[in-house]
């Protein structure tokens, strides 16, 4: 036999109470006595009763679900990404929502469709283009919407993430306290450039001006995730510069290559080369030898937003822009620069 489904009269006639003391209890939107709310508690959880989601919606006009737009793009390292998403979620469930998870690369067209379709009280974004072309809709859409990321103009939006820009000046700044004169950032896949991805792309501008500001020789290359393409641009950027004592590494896929490459070069890091990773903290921890490293706070971030996209539902005040700031953390693959060899 089925079985069948508690309902809130189950509820209310089990700790002897009105069915919308009950509700009142449930939603807090009237003060129920200490007495009676502890009753209906141990009443609910008892009958393992849980409210009914449209019922609730429909009372209360909201889905309680929020959606994370994340397109799955080539040259997108899943494991990072997915770590954003996880903060995503259970920060949600601390506020009683849920998360649709749109993974395809529909562009404004996914907007439309998920707004239409009432499923969902508001949007977190990520995978934020420089010249993003959700951007328009997002300006004109009634449904609340945090950017994990930055467009060019990000005026009349709501945007969280690392200060990017600033990370790949501090890893260009650190080189240069070590002594360094010629450092090397290699980044993402070309694709991600392509797109005109903001992480990529700030980063890069922050590593070059931070060089030139420092009066370093600076080169920035894009560098894919497998490891024969990654030893042939280790290989060609060596050769190239072969001057280079400092380099920095902003690709979690190819950080365990680019070390391989260099020891299959010749080089020890940090003895011939320093290198210091943009990418979460057990990835620099894990690597041998342990990597210097700006760390990228993907629990922080997933958090914030979903914060944000909550003060906004809620009809509070949240700030245009909150970029975290980045910072070193010291580990054993960065050094002072040799001394160059006296002159014979």
């Amino acid at each position: 036999m089925p079985v069948r489904t508690v309902t809130i009269a189950d509820v209310a006639r089990r700790a002897g109470v009105a069915v919308s003391t009950v509700s009142y209890v449930l939603s807090g939107k009237r003060a129920i006595s200490a007495t009676t709310t502890q009753r209906v508690m141990d009443s609910v959880r008892a009958l393992g009763y849980h409210p009914n989601a449209g019922a609730r919606a429909l009372a209360s006009k909201r889905s309680n679900v929020i959606a994370l737009v994340l397109p799955l793009r080539a040259g997108m390292h899943l494991p990072v990404l997915m770590r954003f998403a996880t903060s995503v979620v259970t920060t949600a469930r601390q506020f009683d929502h849920d998360v649709l998870l749109m993974t395809a690369d529909e562009g404004p067209d996914g907007l439309r469709r998920v707004a239409a379709s009432a499923l969902v009280d508001g949007l977190v974004l990520m995978d934020v283009e420089i010249h993003d072309p959700r951007v328009p809709l997002l300006r004109e859409m009634g449904e609340p919407s945090v950017l994990i990321g930055f467009p060019a103009d990000p005026s009349g939006l709501t945007c969280v993430d690392l200060d990017f820009t600033r990370a790949g000046a501090v890893c260009a700044e650190h080189l240069a306290a070590l002594g360094h004169r010629e450092i090397a950032l290699l980044g993402a896949p070309r694709v991600v450039y392509r797109r005109g991805t903001g992480y990529a792309e700030r980063t890069m501008e922050g590593f070059l001006e931070g060089g030139r500001v420092g009066g370093l020789t600076t080169v920035a290359w894009p560098c894919e995730e497998g490891f024969d393409e990654v030893s042939a641009t280790v290989a060609s950027l060596l050769e190239r510069h072969p001057g280079l004592s400092g380099l920095v590494v902003h690709n979690e896929a190819a950080v365990g290559h680019v070390l391989g490459a260099l020891r299959a070069l010749g080089r020890r890091v940090p003895e011939d080369v320093s290198v210091v990773a943009i990418c979460p903290d057990d990835v620099a921890e894990r690597a041998s030898p342990p990597l210097t490293s700006v760390p990228i706070p993907a629990d922080d971030v997933g958090r914030q937003a979903v914060r944000l996209l909550m003060t906004k539902l809620e009809g509070g005040t949240v700030p245009d822009s909150t970029l975290l700031e980045p910072h070193v953390t010291i580990r054993q693959s960065t050094r002072p620069r040799a001394a160059d060899p006296a002159p014979g």
